[in-house]
């Protein structure tokens, strides 16, 4: 008697080959999402982030505008996953700059001043990270995927991790004052973004005369100095 081998038997013998499909479908999704990414970063830091829209995304990929959609939510997924990348440099910036036994303010000065560098260098990184910082959390939760939101939460942390820890050791070792160090983090880096987009407008507005204003210029030197002595007088004892 014969006996006619299953399905399951033929997929056993074949090494799962409907798994290795799976498989082999689920990397090509990751290498075209991928792909979208770079291609986003790289027309961000060509054209900026206003002129970069999803059709040029699409066409620098060479697909259509409906692909990139079947893999990301919508343009805000595409901005977040693109602004990890720029978190993630940054970090490393931020390492680099905490290395070595420098005082407590010293390490403050460079980190801060490894974040004004970074921001000048990719200005880019400044219009993705405000673009979403203008966004609502509640929207933020509706318009991103939690893998998205996840990425980015993990980025976003562990840039100002860095910096966090910074003020909690010097703080710890009575050279620092500062009582929460995690707000005073995450303000120096907002606020570090909103200084940054000054530098990079390069104008100043001020009176000349009793309601008469004048523009003035500023530069990223003069914004990347205040900046950091901003932070330093924010933990100064």
């Amino acid at each position: 008697m014969s006996i006619r081998p299953t399905i399951s038997d033929a997929a056993s013998a074949h090494g799962s080959a409907p798994d290795g499909r799976r498989s082999a479908a689920a990397a090509r999704r990751r290498a075209r999402e991928a792909d979208i990414v770079t291609a986003t970063r790289r027309l961000f830091d060509e054209r900026g982030v206003s002129d970069a829209q999803i059709e040029d995304i699409a066409k620098a990929v060479g697909i259509n505008r409906a692909i990139v959609y079947r893999h990301f939510t919508g343009k805000d997924e595409i901005f977040a996953l693109t602004l990890v990348g720029y978190l993630d440099e940054l970090r490393e910036r931020m390492l680099v700059a905490t290395e070595g036994d420098s005082a407590p303010t010293d390490v403050v000065r460079d980190v801060v001043g490894a974040f004004v560098d970074y921001g000048i260098e990719y200005p880019a990184f400044v219009d993705c990270a405000q673009t979403l910082m203008r966004r609502s959390g509640s929207d933020l939760l509706d318009e991103l995927s939690e893998s998205a939101l996840f990425r980015l939460g993990r980025a976003m942390n562990g840039c100002l991790t860095i910096l966090t820890k910074v003020l909690e050791d010097g703080a710890a070792s009575g050279e620092l004052h500062v009582k929460d160090a995690n707000l005073l983090a995450n303000t120096l880096y907002a606020s570090g973004l909103g200084a940054l987009q000054l530098a990079r407008v390069g104008i100043l507005v001020s009176e000349s005369a009793p309601g008469v204003p004048t523009v003035g210029s500023v530069s990223p030197d003069q914004v990347r100095d205040f900046l950091v002595t901003s932070a330093l007088a924010l933990t100064a004892k």
